[in-house]
């Protein structure tokens, strides 16, 4: 079993990689957004001298117990982006695939990147990851989509587990008959799932942490078991994790000490992982 964490640049370690050597890279790079991410984790006390009040008027006091957090903004985002898409489609074996996760500020920007480097020809589906969580402006449309671009090496030939895909309820069972509607429906290009809640039992404290469940059902696509998926702005580890369950290979980068320190806790039962730093 093939299983790297590493620590560093993505970039330069990249280039130390082999060809045609991975199977599926899925990324979820910073969105650019020009704000600090940060996910702050706190404990609450009763106590009479508190700074906060809770239900029947009692009141409380917090301690902050940790902080982590990253600076999402860069001056030239496609630039920074480019030479790590290139060298995406370079470790990509001849049946691989990219699944690009992104938001609305820069999605339009990067799909016409990912066609000129992948090739237009090769873009198989632009997925919309829904969800219903969060701040609401009085002003707009509040934003809760991100989307997800997927693109083949080779449009002609690439892993595409159309059984393995979990089935989801169809939105009028009453207009496919008994037995379609207790089979369920395969996932459309819209994807309704909540994100990693405050309470979740899968959350590790680090912000923009993606939730599992999106990530298996990439990977059931469009990887077989032993096979080699990456990730190289891990973060958290969830690519790491749902490859644990489903019997893959992975590699993690990040450059992040705290995106090391929460994947050294998360993954500290597993004892063939190689950490690379």
């Amino acid at each position: 079993m093939q299983k790297q964490i590493y620590l560093g640049e993505n970039l330069s370690i990249l280039k130390t990689l082999p060809s045609e050597s991975v199977d599926l890279i899925y990324i979820d790079p910073p969105f650019n957004t020009g704000k600090e991410q940060a996910r702050r984790s706190i404990r609450v006390r009763r106590d009479d001298g508190g700074d906060r009040v809770g239900f029947g008027g009692q009141s409380y006091s917090t301690e902050l117990l940790n902080e982590r957090a990253y600076q999402d903004s860069f001056d030239d985002f496609l630039s920074f982006l480019r030479p790590r898409l290139l060298e995406a489609w370079r470790l990509l074996k001849a049946q691989g695939s990219l699944y690009f996760h992104i938001d609305y500020r820069e999605a339009h920007y990067c799909k016409i990147m990912l066609d000129e480097i992948f090739g237009r020809e090769n873009f198989i589906n632009e997925i919309i990851w829904a969800y219903d969580f969060g701040g609401r402006p009085k002003n707009r449309w509040p934003a809760k989509h991100d989307t997800i671009f997927f693109y083949a090496k080779d449009a002609k030939n690439y892993t595409f587990n159309r059984d393995d895909i979990d089935r989801i309820p169809y939105m009028a069972p009453g207009l496919v008959g008994k037995e379609k509607a207790e089979k369920g429906k395969l996932p459309t290009d819209v994807w309704w799932h909540t994100i990693v809640g405050t309470n979740s039992k899968e959350k590790t404290g680090y912000p923009t942490q993606k939730p599992s469940g999106v990530i298996e059902r990439i990977v059931r696509a469009s990887s077989n078991p032993g096979d080699l998926v990456m990730d190289f702005f891990a973060g958290s580890g969830t690519v790491g994790a749902v490859c644990e369950k489903l019997e893959r290979n992975y590699i993690l980068i990040d450059q992040n000490p705290e995106a090391w320190d929460v994947m050294k806790t998360r993954f500290a039962d597993v004892k063939d992982i190689e950490w690379i730093n």
